[in-house]
């Protein structure tokens, strides 16, 4: 069965960190580009950052440049987005999800598998 499972969502305050995890099972995770969306209430959903395959560029939209940094785990078939100085607006259902394609442009193209979500509240 083909599955990505997002883990480490949760609240923090305003300012402060969080790591979370997307495990691939059933399929080999490093060989597809690998990213994260997330969908706030009542906004559309939107492409946080990726990592390609096999080069390892990353995308990152504006709002989380300098904040956020995606990378691979040793095991290449996890992958982690790292979370600092987090804002409320940063506030959202986070998606891990992969495909063929990271533009460096826009982020996960045409994603192919997805996880369940985790969410991240940033909040005093």
């Amino acid at each position: 069965q083909l599955q990505l499972v997002e883990s480490g969502g949760g609240l923090v305050q305003p300012g402060g960190s969080l790591r979370l995890s997307c495990t691939a099972s059933g399929f080999p995770l490093h060989y597809y580009a690998a990213g994260w969306f997330r969908q706030a209430p009542g906004k559309e959903r939107e492409a946080v950052s990726c990592i390609s395959s096999p080069t390892g560029s990353a995308f990152y939209t504006d709002s989380v440049k300098g904040r956020f940094t995606i990378y691979r785990g040793n095991n290449n078939n996890t992958v982690y987005p790292e979370m600092k100085a987090l804002k409320p607006e940063d506030t959202a259902l986070y998606y891990c999800a992969a495909s063929f394609s990271c533009s460096q442009h826009d982020g996960l193209r045409t994603p192919e598998h997805w996880g369940q979500g985790t969410q991240v509240t940033a909040s005093s």
